[in-house]
């Protein structure tokens, strides 16, 4: 019994927590490996994925870098967008506030197809912006950009009160107050859900499809319309994605691990 508890449960000895956990990942992938195995295999379905790998590869790949790029500069762009908006929030100067405050709101309260229509068609349009793969960086750097906004908010009113007392008694400025106790803080409360929230910008990017933007999902979808073998056209898609998601999650654990305080 005390070596099973050993196994499947988390041991104390740092020297054995290696073991145990390639371990127990092992079990679980197979476990899940198994399951899909099973399924996937029960139902009367003529799987074709030599054919629909070998002659549309070409569609995978272009689709995947299109959404790589895409959601590189979307991440960028929505990270300034949301530091700006904060930055407009928290000032003194009142049309700014109430502008970032009322943008936020509007943003977040509004489904993004109907905010991709409205950038593109009328924005774009009003403005001259013809290039529908920017426009694709704006509408999704806004977009997530206000969820920025708002997760760099709560991260920053959870720093305790008596912390900005006393940097205000010690003659910190308001950059240096900044700089030395609120964002060594607000970047380890924050990270989760940024990584999250990049996530699910990455996957929302999908809807830039509906303006012809070539990206991944777009590209499967016209494969899919050739071939009719949706199985295999959008586990390609969930793999795809998955290799797109998983890093920015790695990433912000590094980022709590190393900014990890001492209370």
């Amino acid at each position: 019994m005390e070596r099973l508890k050993s196994i499947f449960f988390k041991p104390e000895k740092k020297a054995e927590k290696s073991l145990i956990k390639w371990f127990n990942i092992t079990l679980v992938l197979i476990f899940v490996l198994g399951v899909f195995y099973f399924a996937f295999n029960t139902i009367d379905y003529p799987y074709n994925w030599k054919g629909i790998i070998g002659k549309y590869r070409y569609k995978f790949i272009l689709g995947f870098s299109m959404t790589l790029i895409i959601s590189i500069f979307s991440l960028f762009a929505s990270f300034l967008i949301g530091t700006l908006l904060i930055l407009g929030q928290r000032g003194r100067f009142l049309p700014t506030y109430y502008f970032c405050k009322g943008f936020t709101e509007m943003v977040r309260g509004t489904p993004l197809i109907v905010q991709i229509y409205l950038f593109f068609y009328v924005v774009g349009t009003a403005f001259g912006i013809n290039n529908r793969y920017l426009m694709g960086v704006i509408i999704m750097g806004v977009f997530s950009g206000a969820y920025v906004c708002e997760i760099l908010r709560g991260g920053i009113e959870s720093i305790d009160k008596n912390q900005l007392e006393t940097a205000k008694a010690l003659a910190f400025t308001r950059f240096q107050t900044y700089r030395y106790i609120i964002l060594p803080q607000v970047i380890k409360r924050v990270m989760p859900p940024l990584a999250g929230q990049f996530a699910s910008l990455i996957k929302d990017s999908s809807l830039l499809s509906i303006i012809a933007v070539n990206e991944f999902t777009k590209n499967v979808q016209e494969v899919d319309s050739l071939t009719f073998s949706p199985i295999e056209n959008y586990c390609i898609l969930a793999i795809g994605y998955l290799i797109l998601t998983y890093p920015i999650s790695h990433f912000s654990k590094y980022l709590e691990r190393r900014y990890s305080y001492g209370n």
